[in-house]
């Protein structure tokens, strides 16, 4: 009996002893895991924060072995139906390298732009520039086959990056609300303080103008010129009023705003597009170096009050050609300030012509020099080339050459005036810019009132005036026909003109006159 106790006894040791080495294992076994597992869990978070994303799932731990940088992501030619599109960006930020992909096109639909003609789209165009400032070479996109309404902006420089493009294929039109124009803005679409910016495209901007030159007050600029032209018998009417829409309600400011105008900008080029319809002037150059124009149209009707075409002011190195322009004021004005400009291959008509000037209103100093315009179509024109300056003016025009200039039923189509006044009456001052230097040939066509119109100061006469190969017949249409008429006029014939410019004064001014300091620039 007490061998069996003590076996028994002996049993449950053994049995207790086995029971506890097994607990020790499983505890070791379990910690183990738990050691294992938290580690894992740990490389994977950190591998997550250098990934810069979290999916929200541990799953793919494999990745975690190879900790290498990405490289960027291969296009897929057939992406899986489950992948979902990227999200819109309302506001995308410049990419790291110039041009990287399509990161540097910023379309104005991917910012809210609806492109119905009625939403206002300004602050689309505004965020989408901003964008694009920061990125040296990119587009801002106005696509095509949508009609933006957008209201007065500014595309602004210093600091945006330089050679930014404005792709317009579309169509922007102006407001036509007086609201939107407070008390009168200057311009519209304004560009200003840029290094290398190119408008190019298929579209239009539309300035939707009639509204304005509705309003136009009686007091406007008048063209000097249209003094000279006397009817037949009453038998030009006046001009009726421009037709309004019945939409468009409230008067108008009386500032009237440029369409486009680019000021203060470096290597600026307008290409392809068309500007129509402007309250005033349609494309304006303000102090702008290194300009270039081309393939491109301006349209408005021919009595829309001063719609200028193309506006130069201050501007140097300006390259126009193959250009059709047609507007109510001139084809292309060349201001104060402006120096090496060269224009060719340009049809002009309706309009009042291609001009230097008025220069030197209210007593103000102009410099112009180094000015070609050649090969040029003028249809159906008030003048065909001109110079014009206010008396009291100074400063000079110098080296201007007009050639290859086709003439078709142009009113005046060779005028100098040193008496211009767009107004009732001007004083009569003796001071006056002095020209020098002009020169016209290879002028030809047909014209309606006068072949040539030299109206020189009395105190500072033309001089060096060259009249070379000039053909210009007369058509009897509408108006009284005139001579050719000069006054102070000095230079010389080089041939034979149709009809003689007899009154064309040959050599110098006797008085021998010495250029003043008024006439320097």
């Amino acid at each position: 009996m007490r061998g069996l106790c003590f076996r028994g006894f002996t049993f449950m040791v053994f049995i207790a002893l086995l029971l506890c080495f097994s607990n020790f294992e499983t505890c070791n076994a379990r910690r183990g895991k738990h050691w294992r597992h938290s580690r894992s869990s740990t490389s994977s978070s950190l591998y997550s924060k250098k990934k810069g994303k979290s999916h929200g799932s541990n799953h793919h731990h494999a990745t975690v072995s190879k900790p290498k940088t990405p490289s960027p992501p291969k296009k897929l030619k057939n992406p899986p139906p489950s992948a979902s599109p990227p999200p819109k960006k309302d506001f995308p930020s410049p990419p790291a390298e110039k041009g990287y992909g399509h990161s540097a096109i910023f379309d104005v639909l991917d910012f809210g732009a609806k492109g119905d003609g009625n939403t206002d789209d300004t602050k689309a165009f505004q965020a989408a520039w901003a964008a694009a400032c920061k990125v040296e070479a990119s587009t801002v996109v106005v696509p095509s086959d949508y009609v933006f309404l957008v209201g007065p902006i500014s595309f602004s420089g210093p600091y945006c990056q330089a050679n930014i493009a404005f792709q317009l294929d579309g169509t922007i039109i102006a407001p036509t609300y007086a609201k939107a124009w407070g008390s009168g803005l200057l311009q519209w679409l304004e560009f200003t303080k840029l290094r290398g910016i190119t408008i190019r495209g298929k579209g239009t901007i539309d300035g939707r103008g009639s509204v304005w030159w509705q309003d136009a007050p009686l007091e406007d600029p008048i063209d000097d010129e249209s003094r000279l032209i006397v009817p037949l018998n009453n038998t030009v009417k006046e001009t009726p009023p421009m037709p309004i829409n019945n939409k468009l309600t409230g008067k108008m400011p009386s500032i009237r705003p440029t369409a486009l105008r680019f000021y203060g900008s470096f290597n600026v080029t307008v290409t392809g597009i068309t500007i129509q319809n402007s309250p005033q002037c349609h494309l304006k150059f303000d102090d702008c170096i290194g300009v270039s124009v081309f393939d491109m149209s301006v349209s408005s009707p021919g009595d829309s009050p001063n719609t200028d075409g193309i506006h130069l002011q201050n501007s140097k190195y300006v390259l126009i050609h193959t250009a059709n322009l047609a507007c109510g004021d001139d084809c292309v004005s060349i201001q104060t300030g402006c120096t090496n400009i060269y224009i060719h291959n340009v049809n002009c008509g309706p309009g009042h012509g291609i001009s230097i000037g008025g220069l030197g209103r209210d007593n103000t100093k102009a410099c112009v020099s180094n000015i070609t315009v050649r090969d040029i179509v003028m249809r159906n024109t008030m003048n065909g080339v001109r110079i014009k300056t206010w008396q009291g003016g100074s400063g000079s025009v110098q080296g201007v050459l007009f050639s290859n200039i086709q003439v078709s039923e142009v009113e005046l189509p060779i005028v100098i005036d040193q008496f211009y006044c767009d107004k009732y009456t001007c004083s009569n001052q003796t001071s006056a810019v002095a020209l020098s230097g002009i020169t016209y040939e290879k002028i030809r066509g047909t014209y309606t009132v006068k072949p040539v119109h030299f109206a020189c100061s009395d105190s500072t006469p033309c001089m060096d005036v060259t009249l070379n190969a000039i053909e210009l017949k007369p058509i009897q249409e509408n108006y009284h026909l005139y001579n050719p008429y000069c006054w102070q006029t000095f230079g010389e014939l080089t041939t034979p003109t149709v009809p003689p410019i007899d009154c064309l004064q040959l050599g110098k001014p006797s008085s021998n006159r010495v250029q003043s300091d008024r006439e320097a620039c």
